[in-house]
């Protein structure tokens, strides 16, 4: 009986436990969730910030503080004119008014104990009334060696004897559907009434200026063009050096690989002479072929055939297949995350091309220009409105990003899967 007793305990004892270290795990994958999604946000904080500014109007963007989403004023018909709508307080309620242009001076009065000598506009006010309603006594009181005159004013019915701290003006704003109803403030600082509203019209204008479409088609074309081309000589080179025994295979892939270390800028000239010479200058044919060879694709489809077992080779070899076929009916089908891999890389880097495309394109031959020349002018023709700019740019972010997304899954497998053998 005291066995069972015991066996009972320690089994509560361990249900317990398990029960304590199952809430524990819980608790600290809740910790985990939220530190990566906090995470997340900051990473993703900028890209939002772009695409809604994108969508905003020019003077939104200029807002004080900052804001995420975009906003316009509201307006309404005043006079025959579309004018904004401001939120104020007027006796006790708050109502949409307008400004009506016209500018009253005030005087702003104060006591003798609320006067602030050296910043008089710093005052504590008691009231403030059009200068023209108040009456002059012709007195000054003398404070902190500063003459204040005073004036006799009427508040909250009663006519008292205040200090004109200072004069200023103010505007006149009226409700629209009752012009009686009045009130006086400062129009910079007076908060319009707003609401959101997206400017998808920022894209049609960014897309009509500085011919934006035409450098759209012209960068997905050799966007598309280079990355075919890349991914194509990358089969056949990573099936020569991985399956074709030759002599020096080894010592020319090194070789090969090897020109990855050679830095862009050293390329530059004599590639802009051979241009020159082939007359590809200011074409797009200039943008192309000399980028369809890749020594990192070939090393990527390298690493990923020699994985593939060599007696598939011989057995489509059994069947009569040629070397291209045997990479295209063979090979090929089973690369599926590697080619994934390398298009998405190549796509990325063609699309985002700026130098040599500055170097070989001028700058008058706008029709094959690509996005990236059409930016760098957009920046300069729209410098005053730094949304169109940013909008221009999420044209240019949106194509990559969906094909990151849509392929990523393709992307990982491809990078996780090189090198394995």
């Amino acid at each position: 009986m005291t066995t069972l007793a015991y066996e009972t305990e320690a089994s509560r004892r361990a249900l317990e436990k398990e029960r304590r270290a199952l809430m524990t795990q819980r608790i600290l994958n809740i910790f985990v969730y939220i530190i990566l999604t906090a995470v997340a946000y900051l990473l993703l904080f900028p890209f939002l910030y772009l695409l809604f500014t994108s969508l905003k109007t020019t003077t939104d963007v200029f807002h004080f503080p900052p804001r995420l989403l975009p906003y316009v004023p509201l307006t309404t018909e005043y006079n025959g004119e579309q004018v904004t709508l401001y939120s104020m307080e007027v006796n006790g309620q708050q109502r949409n008014m307008v400004d009506t242009g016209e500018s009253v001076r005030f005087g702003f009065f104060t006591t003798e104990d609320l006067i602030n000598v050296a910043e008089p506009r710093q005052s504590g006010l008691i009231t403030q009334v059009p200068i023209d309603l108040a009456t002059d006594t012709g007195r000054v009181v003398n404070v902190g060696g500063t003459d204040f005159p005073v004036y006799s004013v009427e508040v909250n019915g009663q006519s008292q004897e205040l200090l004109l701290a200072f004069r200023g003006g103010l505007s006149r704003f009226v409700a629209p559907d009752d012009p009686t109803v009045e009130t006086f403030a400062n129009a910079r600082t007076t908060s319009p009434v707003e609401r959101v509203e997206f400017q998808w019209a920022n894209y049609q204008s960014v897309l009509q200026l500085r011919n934006l479409d035409r450098s759209l088609i012209n960068t997905a074309l050799v966007t598309v063009l280079v990355t075919a081309g890349q991914v194509l000589t990358s089969l056949l080179g990573g099936y020569a050096f991985s399956r074709m025994q030759f002599r020096g295979r080894d010592a020319v892939f090194l070789v090969y690989l090897g020109t990855i270390m050679i830095p862009f800028v050293v390329l530059i000239i004599p590639l802009y002479q051979l241009m020159q010479v082939l007359g590809w200058q200011d074409h797009l044919v200039a943008l192309v072929l000399p980028w369809i060879f890749t020594a990192y694709g070939t090393f990527l489809m390298r690493q990923f055939f020699i994985t593939i077992p060599k007696e598939l080779e011989e057995a489509a070899q059994l069947d009569g297949l040629s070397r291209f076929g045997t990479l295209f009916r063979v090979f090929v089908p089973l690369s599926g995350a590697a080619i994934a891999t390398q298009a998405i890389i190549t796509f990325l880097y063609a699309w985002n091309s700026f130098i040599w495309p500055l170097v070989i394109i001028s700058e008058g031959n706008t029709p094959n220009h690509v996005v990236t020349l059409t930016l760098n002018q957009l920046r300069n023709a729209a410098q005053s409105e730094p949304n169109l700019m940013l909008t221009g740019a999420a044209v240019a972010i949106l194509p990559p990003l969906i094909l990151f997304v849509l392929a990523q899954r393709y992307f990982v497998e491809g990078i996780a899967n090189t090198g394995s053998k």
